[in-house]
């Protein structure tokens, strides 16, 4: 009986330390001054996201071999074409090792908006990004304000109203 209850305390201690850890991963990357970054895009051209201050920064880090990237891509591609004539811009980043891939995906799902080439993912271990898709909502001051895992139909009315409220906000 008593090794039966030490056995349920060291699991409940050990469930307990796991979620703490998790909650500091979390909130780290969460909230805060996003990362800057500094990555070129299918054309060579480098773009850094301080840049971009001043601007609600919608920030995905996916890949072409990712089912989860590949079934969010149009929703993106909507939502991209419904803001970007305002101070909103996307930036995908590709964590692909091959180029040719990802320029044969763009081209192939017709992507208008930006994408990035980062085969050292440097951007997502800067985020702290473990799987794909990760995106990152940035508003104009250059702060996250918003951190999804996985997919999501990005051109939803709640989105787009989150996005309408930063773009409304000349502040965030």
């Amino acid at each position: 009986m008593a090794n039966r209850r030490g056995l349920k305390i060291v699991a409940a201690t050990a469930v307990a330390l796991v979620v703490a850890g998790l909650g500091l991963f979390v909130g780290r990357a969460r909230s805060g001054v996003a990362s800057d970054l500094v990555v070129p895009d299918l054309q060579g051209n480098a773009v850094r996201l301080s840049a971009l201050r001043g601007k609600v920064v919608f920030l995905n880090l996916w890949a072409t071999w990712c089912p989860p990237c590949r079934e969010e891509m149009p929703s993106m591609e909507r939502l991209y074409q419904r803001f970007r004539t305002r101070d909103f811009t996307m930036l995908a980043v590709s964590a692909d090792e091959d180029k040719a891939a990802v320029e044969a995906f763009v081209k192939d799902h017709q992507v208008s908006f930006p994408v990035l080439f980062d085969p050292q993912r440097q951007v997502g271990d800067a985020y702290g990004v473990w799987g794909y898709p990760e995106t990152f909502l940035i508003d104009r001051a250059g702060t996250i304000v918003e951190h999804v895992r996985g997919p999501r139909p990005w051109d939803n009315p709640d989105q787009v109203a989150r996005i309408e409220k930063l773009l409304a906000d000349p502040q965030k």
